[in-house]
Formats: C-alpha cells, sequence, structure tokens
C-alpha cells in the first residue's frame, strides 16, 4: 500500500527519537513481572527513543487520570504509553480515565487495532478498547495488558507512527 507524498514529508520532518512514558494499569504487577510494560520499553528503546518514565499504577480510575495528567505535564515526555485495563471487565477502566482527559481521539488507532487483531484473533477483538488520543500536547495510547496485542499494536500502528503523530500535535 503506497503512501501520500505528504505522510512522507511529516515522517521526514518528525523528531527520530521522542522521550516516552510508559505506564503499566493492573493491580497485580510489579516491575519484577510487568512483562508487557517490558516489552513496551524493549520496542521504544529498540526503535531509538528514550523512556524517561515507567510507573505502575493499580486499576483506579482515579489513580490513572492524575498518573496521566502528571506525566502530560512534564515538558520532556512526548509521548505516554499504557498497557492493561483496556477490557471489558468491571476492573477495566484504563479506557474511561483516558478518553476522560484527552483533548482529541484519534479515532482510527483503535479501529484499526481492532482490525488487525480481528485477524489474529477473530470475534474476540471487539471485546478490546484500546485507544490514542491526545492530552495536552502529548500523545498518549492505551493498550492492552496481553503482551500478544502489545506486538501487535506497536510493531504495526505505534511505532510506525508515533513520530509522525507528535509532528502533528507540534504544528
Amino acid at each position: 500500500m503506497g503512501t501520500s507524498e505528504s505522510v512522507q514529508e511529516h515522517r521526514a520532518a518528525a523528531p527520530e527519537s521522542l522521550a516516552v512514558g510508559v505506564v503499566t494499569v493492573s493491580d497485580t504487577r510489579t516491575v519484577q513481572n510487568d512483562t508487557g510494560g517490558a516489552l513496551i520499553v524493549e520496542f521504544l528503546e529498540g526503535a531509538g527513543h528514550r523512556v524517561v518514565s515507567r510507573e505502575i499504577v493499580t486499576d483506579d480510575r482515579e489513580r490513572i487520570v492524575n498518573l496521566v495528567l502528571g506525566l502530560a505535564a512534564d515538558p520532556e515526555i512526548d509521548v505516554i504509553i499504557s498497557t492493561g485495563g483496556t477490557g471489558i471487565a468491571r476492573r477495566d477502566v484504563t479506557h474511561q480515565a483516558v478518553t476522560s482527559i484527552m483533548d482529541r481521539q484519534i479515532d482510527g488507532f483503535g479501529e484499526l487495532f481492532r482490525m488487525l487483531s480481528f485477524d489474529e484473533i477473530g470475534s474476540a477483538a471487539m471485546l478490546s478498547r484500546a485507544v490514542a488520543g491526545v492530552v495536552g500536547s502529548t500523545a498518549v495510547f492505551a493498550l492492552p495488558g496481553s503482551r500478544n496485542a502489545i506486538k501487535l499494536a506497536m510493531e504495526r500502528l505505534v511505532l510506525p507512527e508515533i513520530a509522525h503523530v507528535v509532528f502533528e500535535i507540534r504544528k
């Protein structure tokens, strides 16, 4: 599939290395057993980005909101990527938390993520509430907690467009 000339120009003008905050939303994970957050860090560093903050927060809407707002207020942080809490279980509140503070949503992210997930896991993809958007001048991506879902999102959506997203936000 081809890429438009303007998209190519934007990608070329986008920053090569971004400062990223990684957030794991979980009632049970610690830094020692947070394999999802570690996988995000691995992908980011492998692509030349810098992880400047790594946090774990419980499945509590107010705590998630406060953490994301705090990270977004840090002028050093370009992007926040969270993992966990995007399903439909009662404790899955990441979607509500982050969308409640987003200035703009990137609707295509969730749509594309579910489409790609459908190709891998079938109709269960509809249970994902993965979302992306902008809080202040910071891009925010809320990914599922599954390592397979993280891999899919990072490889197919986040890493190919993350610098372009930041470029657009800064315009």
